[in-house]
């Protein structure tokens, strides 16, 4: 999977990555380096144009203040402890996420048995066209492609999905979870499809990030049209992650990985030059069973868990600004991801731009600290831009994140050096996937949207 390897078959890897030898690393970084350079000359166009179908949505009577994160991958373990709750979702934001079918599952037994007594009732019935909730637990589930041997339940051969589902929760253990089965461009316009929905996470895409198209419409159609936030699974190697179909689009979050609980410095086996790293090893549930937990390494948990961060700061600002709804639907909430009022009344707004200049400006470098016996890459002291983006994102990030976009303490603006580094990362993506922002309107003006919609950092 990049990302964890998705085959053409899109069979998926959940290998460890490999380890380089020093001499094979100093090519790959040659390699990278002229990769990078050489794009600035790249365009290339996009051509299918899906369609979405409008939904409405219903208001909140009074229910908590929440965020929909929808992973898509291979499936989801429903029967594990890490999905339950004792909430049960209100009729109208059911609704909202369009469920049709709900599936009342066993939960006493084995992870088999409790398989076996629903299998009748519910997995023999599901059909591609089902958006199915599942009471007791944080998920809501669907399998728009209907192509794997049981929809929406991650396959006993699998698992992929089930950990990166636990990762957005462990970031944010409040989700509501949308989880689409799949791997394809309608499988991403599914979870584009619900106004509810506020951030698509993805961590499949071509082995290597060789620069073939993948979900680029999907995830555009997401983020420039319907205002969602779109993180992306930079590749399992140093390969640049500018031309990734899945991390590269400039309306994309593309994320690499580091030691977040090593010596914080770069994954070897990790995207090169992508908006910011996050966590790469983290202990995730299983797929068939129901309490049990691995560890499991790669840029596919280092970007839900992002994914579960930004969640979690647009709940909190929702609780703070009475904001009772979900997602940035261009017709109820005027594509704004928070759509609020302050205690005086007056209007309180937050865009996808306003949370990504938040997370740019809360992303940081660490301190020199490399253990040579670790299997990582030091963090170079000169334009580590090229190798972790913006910088490192963890769950210290959200607190500022959030003070910064509640105007309580604004978050000081980066370095000229990385901000001519990460103009440049943009250039380089508007270029090749032929997405050209607006002049700006005024001198300083911080973010453009073109007529692709690409979001244009300068701090």
């Amino acid at each position: 999977m990049a990302e964890e390897t998705v085959q053409v078959d899109t069979e998926v890897s959940l290998e460890t990555p490999p380890l380089m030898e020093p001499k094979t690393l100093i090519a790959v970084s040659a390699l990278t380096f002229l990769l990078i350079f050489s794009f600035f000359a790249l365009a290339l166009t996009g051509d299918s144009d899906p369609s979405l179908s409008p939904q409405e949505t219903i208001e909140n009577d009074g229910w908590r203040a929440f965020s929909v994160v929808a992973p898509v991958d291979t499936g989801i373990n429903v029967y594990h402890d890490h999905f339950r709750t004792n909430e049960t979702y209100p009729s109208w934001l059911l609704d909202g996420l369009g469920v049709n079918k709900v599936c009342d599952l066993t939960f006493e037994g084995s992870w088999q048995e409790r398989y076996d007594a629903d299998k009748d009732s519910c997995w023999d019935t599901l059909v591609a066209s089902d958006i199915v909730y599942f009471p007791g637990t944080k998920i809501i589930g669907s399998s728009p492609d209907g192509d794997s041997e049981i929809l929406i339940l991650d396959d006993p051969s699998d698992g992929h999905g089930s950990a990166v589902t636990g990762s957005v929760l462990n970031a944010n253990p409040q989700a509501v979870i949308f989880f689409v089965e799949g791997f394809s461009t309608e499988a991403v316009i599914a979870a584009a499809n619900q106004p509810l929905v506020d951030v698509i996470s993805t961590s499949f895409g071509a082995p290597g990030s060789v620069p073939i198209s993948g979900i680029e419409r999907g995830t555009e159609i997401a983020v420039v049209e319907q205002g969602k936030m779109h993180t992306g699974a930079a590749d399992n190697s140093p390969s640049p992650a500018i031309q990734d179909s899945t991390a590269g689009p400039p309306w994309s979050i593309g994320i690499a990985g580091y030691a977040e609980e090593g010596d914080d410095q770069k994954e070897i086996m990790s995207g090169s030059y992508p908006d910011i790293s996050a966590d790469w090893t983290q202990n995730l549930p299983n797929h068939d069973d129901i309490d049990g937990y691995h560890e499991t390494s790669g840029t596919s948990f280092a970007t839900p868990r992002t994914a579960g961060i930004l969640s979690f700061v647009l709940e909190s600002l929702r609780s703070e600004f009475n904001d009772d709804g979900a997602g940035a639907s261009p017709e109820s909430r005027q594509g704004m991801l928070v759509n609020g009022t302050d205690a005086e009344g007056n209007s309180f707004t937050v865009s996808n731009a306003d949370v990504r200049e938040a997370l740019n400006r809360s992303a940081w470098y660490p301190d020199v600290g490399w253990d040579p016996t670790s299997g990582t890459m030091p963090i170079s002291p000169v334009a580590p831009c090229t190798q972790t983006g913006w910088g490192l994102v963890n769950l210290s990030n959200i607190e500022p994140m959030i003070a910064h976009l509640n105007q309580s303490a604004d978050l000081s603006e980066r370095p000229d050096d990385v901000v001519a580094c990460m103009n440049a990362n943009q250039d380089m993506r508007e270029a090749y996937w032929n997405a050209y922002p607006s002049v700006p309107e005024q001198p300083g003006e911080l973010f453009v949207t073109g007529s692709q919609g690409a979001e244009r950092r300068f701090v």
